[in-house]
């Protein structure tokens, strides 16, 4: 009996956790054709700041080789030549850069996402140099000209931004961050965990300008020489990384008549409107929610193998993720609504105490967010150790009254605060 078609749309982290998670639920249930635009095969997205540090190689991230693929019998389709550009659903086709027809009984569409470039003046026609961070192309680009040495301006101080500037700075650029926010990692940290972050990221020879906001790219010979700001002043640059955000890559699910709004929309089952596609990742919106970061991805990557296995008993629930710096000796770890104010209420009406402990000798600072007895937020510097066990008391919504008196210390048994440390605890009970 002849096997349903599968075709995944995307080789990249989402679609193949969910092809990995369809071979362990129901391994020999489809025939399957892997569809990815960069000629390899998939690697692991989150590793490219180390990538372009030069700490690690593509060959070392690749989560599958393509003896992988034949081994599974899997049908891997790699590069630019096999671009999907159209999805005939009324004949369930899809149509490929190079003329070829795939027909499919199932579709996963996993496509990812696009780096936001900013429409700066100078750029009404490409300039080299000028470049997102998102793919082993754009590392390989930067590590080309980081070989001549020379000026490297990051534009955006979030997560990608900070990962772009440490791997230029290993490559013994001389790098600037600029960011219109008056602290970096300002959606992820608090102000003195912000601080910290840049006071440790100066030492390692990284210039930050802040609350300023660019208006120009210059160049010569189609080549980027320099990026002017509001204020008239100009920032040398051979290469300018845009890190100011991520947008889905819904342009085929558009034009291919599947209902989008910012993503593929999509429902608890990762099922598109059209019964036979399915879509997971950066790609889609789910409950007006977009995706960023890889562990919704993986949980999306579960409950959608689930349907495709015809096992029908998973529903996808998003849960906000902790967020983590990849940058060599740095750790970093927030979650939840870290930025709360103490003796301020929550939505539903709950007082908000914070719980700090703070040991400037060890660059050690940890910020903990209680209502209602429950812990809804965390922001730990230096000391990450205990932050998956935070995340756990959160997603699990539990009572926190057994550990209150040394929660900060971690998960009991309580150690003992050493040294300078201080501790305390703000809001209406304890001060």
């Amino acid at each position: 009996m002849k096997k349903p078609h599968l075709v995944i749309i995307g080789n990249g982290m989402a679609g193949i956790r969910t092809l990995e998670e369809l071979l362990s639920a129901a391994p020999d249930y489809y025939q399957i054709t892997v569809i990815g635009k960069e000629p390899f095969g998939s690697y692991n997205r989150i590793m490219l700041s180390p990538v372009l540090a030069g700490e690690t190689t593509l060959d070392e991230i690749l989560i599958h080789d393509r003896p992988w693929y034949e081994a599974q019998g899997i049908t891997l389709l790699a590069g630019d030549e096999f671009e999907a550009l159209h999805i005939d659903r009324s004949r369930s086709l899809i149509e490929c850069r190079n003329g070829q027809r795939i027909a499919y009984d199932r579709l996963l569409i996993a496509t990812g996402s696009d780096p936001v470039m900013l429409p700066l003046a100078g750029l009404e026609t490409p300039v080299k140099g000028v470049l997102g961070f998102r793919g082993i192309r754009d590392v390989e680009q930067m590590q080309q000209v980081a070989t001549r040495g020379g000026a490297a301006v990051v534009i955006g101080a979030g997560l990608l931004g900070l990962e772009a500037a440490h791997g230029l700075k290993k490559l013994g650029m001389d790098v600037t961050v600029i960011h219109r926010a008056d602290r970096i990692l300002n959606r992820q940290l608090d102000p003195e965990a912000s601080r910290l972050l840049q006071r440790e990221l100066e030492s390692r020879g990284i210039r930050f300008l802040l609350g300023v906001n660019s208006q120009r790219v210059h160049s010569e010979a189609g080549r980027v020489t320099a990026l002017e700001l509001r204020n008239g002043s100009r920032l040398p640059a051979q290469l300018l990384i845009m890190a100011t955000g991520i947008t889905p890559n819904i342009s085929l699910a558009r034009t291919s008549g599947l209902e989008c709004g910012r993503g593929i929309r999509v429902n608890d089952c990762l099922q598109t409107f059209d019964p036979k596609i399915y879509a997971v990742g950066e790609c889609v919106e789910h409950r007006a929610t977009t995706f960023g970061l890889v562990e919704p991805l993986f949980e999306q990557a579960r409950v959608c193998a689930n349907h495709l296995a015809a096992h029908g008993v998973a529903s996808y629930r998003y849960l906000k993720p902790a967020t983590r710096l990849k940058v060599s000796g740095i750790n970093l770890y927030s979650m939840g609504d870290f930025d709360r104010q103490a003796d301020h209420y929550t939505d539903n009406g709950h007082l908000v105490q914070l719980i700090h402990y703070r040991d400037e000798s060890q660059g050690v600072y940890k910020k903990l967010v209680i209502a209602a007895n429950r812990l809804i937020g965390a922001v730990l510097y230096g000391d990450t150790a205990d932050g998956p066990w935070y995340h756990e008391l959160m997603r699990d919504d539990i009572d926190i009254t057994p550990y209150r008196d040394g929660l900060i210390f971690g998960r009991p048994p309580v150690a003992p605060a050493a040294g300078n440390a201080t501790h305390a605890v703000t809001g209406n009970t304890y001060e």
